[in-house]
């Protein structure tokens, strides 16, 4: 019975803990890489819209979880926004002539993500039995939909690769094309070698030329905005981060003394039930639960001892004592945890409703 009770208080620090941990604010930077909105790397901060997009590992190194792996995130971009990654398993200017097998990737466009047109896709020894290789008209750099079946093997960026414009030799073959979907991609690796992605970085308008070839994969996001995180972000009205209960995606702005629905330097907040962290509604369901199983142990203890006695040779009237209090304090136990049901959702009933028919005050941002 000790070790139960044991148990059942470290089951209810930890619950705690939890809690108490959830309210501080949101780490800001993975090793060199700023975290802002509408990112996050700690649950509940951020958008909701990009939950468990982005992953710091133990080694600090930023990492970006798409269907088809977790790629390194070279930088974030939130002026021009824009993610740029690699993939470990694309050519490089190291692999020279030597040719690795490619893993085809792909990206989850229901979470505001899009592979940017800046991306170019070149394609090695490629099959021309399956392939359509040829250079492309001048009449494509207009109508570029006319000519989307043709790799382009009169590329410019098969002419002059960044950082290494000789380092195929003549015996590999390269052709451009932009592959629209994942399964065209696959379709592609099927009958080429290999391939890799060169994206158009844009330099500063003093430069002689805009943009400039780039190994990576930009992908492009969008910025939620709502007057709720603006507000929350005010500087004047607390400065707090913007982010969100993860057990039912409503807006919360994070603040250092707590989680609140509008932000930090509202008074009308302090004292209410909604000034919880995330989380907190499925602590106290928890922790009404740790009770009645508490409750229920009690009682199978009460229930076995009776039996015995019932099969013992004590004197019946000492047992029916015995049962009458143990009656007693059952009904007075379950009263007891009913009223303290009732006060939590008493207490929890005043919150402001944050889901039903969504206007600019409770919609997802």
């Amino acid at each position: 019975m000790d070790s139960f009770l044991i148990f059942l208080h470290f089951l209810i620090f930890t619950l705690c803990t939890r809690v108490k941990s959830q309210s501080s604010l949101c780490r800001t930077s993975c090793g060199d890489t700023q975290i802002k909105y509408p990112f996050g790397i700690d649950d509940g901060c951020g958008s909701p819209y990009y939950r468990n997009i982005l992953v710091c590992s133990e080694s600090n190194h930023l990492q970006l979880r798409t269907p088809s792996g977790k790629y390194p995130v070279r930088r974030i971009d939130y002026s021009d926004p824009h993610i740029l990654v690699t993939d470990p398993s694309m050519w490089n200017c190291q692999d020279g002539a030597h040719f690795r097998p490619p893993r085809p990737f792909s990206l989850d466009t229901s979470i505001h993500f899009s592979l940017s047109p800046q991306n170019d896709y070149l394609f090695f020894n490629c099959s021309e039995k399956d392939v359509i290789v040829e250079p492309k008209p001048v009449v494509c750099e207009r109508y570029p939909d006319r000519c989307d079946s043709t790799c382009d093997s009169a590329s410019y960026l098969c002419r002059h690769l960044p950082e290494c414009a000789h380092a195929l030799g003549g015996s590999t073959s390269c052709c451009s094309y932009y592959p629209k979907a994942t399964e065209s991609l696959r379709l592609m690796l099927k009958y080429c070698e290999t391939y890799t992605s060169v994206y158009w970085r844009n330099l500063e308008e003093s430069q002689t030329y805009n943009t400039a070839p780039e190994y990576g994969i930009r992908i492009d996001f969008d910025i939620p905005v709502t007057t709720r995180c603006l507000q929350c972000q005010d500087g004047s009205k607390g400065g707090g981060t913007c982010g969100f209960d993860v057990g039912t995606h409503g807006f919360s702005c994070l603040c250092d003394h707590g989680n609140v629905t509008t932000y930090c330097k509202d008074h009308s907040q302090h004292g209410k039930s909604n000034r919880v962290v995330a989380g907190e509604n499925f602590v106290y369901r928890t922790f009404f639960f740790v009770i009645q199983l508490n409750f229920i142990h009690y009682s199978l203890i009460i229930i076995s001892f009776r039996e015995s006695m019932q099969r013992s040779s004590i004197v019946k009237e000492v047992y029916f004592d015995f049962t009458g209090t143990a009656t007693a304090v059952s009904v007075a136990g379950a009263i007891g945890i009913g009223a303290g049901v009732w006060y939590f959702r008493k207490v929890k009933a005043q919150a402001p409703v944050t889901h039903g028919v969504q206007s600019n005050e409770n919609r997802l941002f």
